[in-house]
């Protein structure tokens, strides 16, 4: 029996979004504007699934569309997350606690992070992640010489702010 759009798009999602979680941590920095990015992600992502090809892996594909969804909503706004009313979307997605305390030994390491500019938090992000420079240069659609750049770049950046 073939598995309907929404049933894939709901397995994919739930597989993957502690993604978006740790893309919410870096770019809000309390409790609602995490929920909010999260649920703008999400309306996002599932907006943008039927257009998703399978050319690249599924979380390949999540971490562009939620980078671009933070990096955007950050842009036009002043820290202010506009988000769609969710209440005409007829399906449930079972979210995981998110547990702020789990990552309280990283709060110095988010807060340099945080300080970077939009793509500097992209790739340090990514890189967190244990993506290779290809990975990274295929979700923020640079080449791979300019993420190894960028990334030397952004780490030079974090050690000045971790140790003045």
């Amino acid at each position: 029996m073939q598995e309907s759009l929404k049933d894939k798009f709901l397995n994919d999602f739930e597989v993957n979004q502690n993604i978006a979680h740790k893309i919410c941590r870096l770019y809000t920095s309390n409790k609602n504007d995490h929920n909010d990015l999260f649920q703008e992600i999400t309306i996002q992502l599932w907006k943008n699934y039927p257009k998703f090809r399978g050319d690249a892996k599924f979380s390949t594909w999540m971490y562009r569309v939620a980078l671009n969804t933070a990096i955007s909503l950050y842009r036009k706004s002043t820290r202010t997350i506009k988000t769609h009313d969710i209440s005409d979307v007829e399906f449930k997605i079972k979210s995981e606690d998110y547990d702020d305390t789990e990552e309280q030994q990283l709060k110095a390491l988010y807060t340099a992070i945080r300080s970077l500019n939009d793509i500097d938090k992209a790739l340090v992000f990514l890189y967190l992640e244990n993506k290779n420079y290809k990975e990274i240069s295929e979700t923020l659609g640079i080449s791979e010489v300019n993420a190894r750049v960028k990334m030397n770049r952004a780490k030079d950046k974090l050690k000045k702010i971790l140790n003045p």
